[in-house]
């Protein structure tokens, strides 16, 4: 079921949910938690439909809100809100109100959204495109107990990291981080199965893909160890190569769907490691509401400190090493020993003879 309400209030959207959920034989609210979409009109389609199918494993009102650009200046000093509310199979499991914002309105999005968050529930504010550097300083952002950004769609991913990393507040996370997780599985499981040193790392993906920046600074803090970026054709990540004491680990997936894994002395099997779509990523977010600890701690690695060696584990520099004596130098030294010993004996030679 869909309603239509133009030039409208938050008022008037309230009530015209109760009355949809009447309509449909469902006045009771049964949804979990309040996601807030921010995007504009090209992006809105594909997220509102990623965010209905992940609506099945978890109901929740989705207040879609897309900020219009207004073309002359007598549009940009007025305010008007459009909009469409819908319920029932239109709406996935939950609800959806898409709301269009013109004007003096687009600034003050979070006076407009504050009225429409369900009561005593959780606020996940998620970025498709177009993300603030410093989401928790959004006045969206700051209605929230999660914010999801996505670096993938930025124009500079890698600087994009780099600003979030020095922008992290608890509650933070992103979608190139969930796109990693079967990764991260699949390899902490392969070093379960054997009792060895990691020694080095290659991570090899698609260039501008914050994933495999993700991944390898995940496994340069977790296992603090060289780690090199190495660049390939895709699709996304294609393999990880991990030198060890007992041989060899390779993760390597080259067409995007199933990967191989070689551990020394065992047979290679064959793994599942598809791309997932958006609505699988953002229904794995959606169930964990809690700071993620070890997205903020491979966020803040740095980009930078990939394809170096690290410090020692202690913290102290390394001792200097002695510079090796010229080799004329040293061949002269057992002579000069044996004239030193010779001056010292001729004294007491000459004290014997008299």
């Amino acid at each position: 079921m869909k309603i239509d309400l133009t030039d409208t209030t938050a008022g008037e959207i309230n009530k015209a949910l109760v009355q949809g959920r009447r309509a449909i034989g469902t006045p009771a609210v049964g949804m979990v938690l309040t996601l807030v979409i921010v995007t504009d009109e090209e992006n809105a389609y594909d997220s509102l439909k990623a965010s209905n199918d992940a609506s099945r494993e978890h109901p929740s009102r989705t207040l879609v809100v897309i900020k219009r650009v207004s073309r002359s200046p007598r549009d940009r000093t007025s305010s008007r809100l459009d909009a469409e509310v819908r319920v029932g199979a239109d709406a996935g499991t939950g609800e959806t109100v898409v709301l269009r914002l013109y004007g003096e309105a687009a600034d003050h999005a979070d006076s407009v959204v504050l009225p429409l968050l369900l009561p005593d529930a959780p606020v996940v504010v998620w970025w498709p495109v177009n993300a603030p550097l410093d989401p928790a300083k959004d006045p969206l952002g700051a209605l929230a107990q999660r914010r999801v950004t996505d670096t993938y769609a930025a124009e500079e991913p890698v600087r994009e990291l780099s600003a979030r990393a020095s922008a992290y507040t608890p509650g933070d996370t992103d979608l190139s981080w969930t796109r990693i997780t079967p990764w991260r599985s699949m390899l902490a499981a392969a070093l379960d199965q054997v009792t060895c040193e990691v020694k080095a790392v290659e991570v090899e993906g698609e260039e501008f893909n914050p994933s495999c920046e993700l991944l390898a600074m995940w496994l340069a803090d977790r296992l603090d160890v060289p780690v090199k970026r190495s660049l390939s054709s895709g699709p996304g990540l294609t393999a990880v190569r991990m030198d060890t004491s007992q041989g060899p680990i390779v993760l390597d997936r080259a067409d995007g769907s199933l990967a191989t894994l070689s551990i020394e002395g065992q047979p290679a099997r064959a793994v599942a490691l598809k791309r997932r779509d958006t609505a699988e990523l953002i229904a794995e977010e959606l169930r964990r509401l809690d700071p993620d600890d070890t997205y903020a701690s491979a966020l803040r690695y740095g980009v930078e400190r990939l394809n170096t060696v690290p410090q020692q584990a202690s913290g102290a520099p390394a001792e200097p090493v002695a510079e090796p004596e010229p080799v004329e130098e040293a061949a002269k030294a057992p002579a000069k020993k044996a004239a030193a010993k010779t001056a010292k004996k001729a004294p007491a030679r000459k004290a014997a003879a008299k």
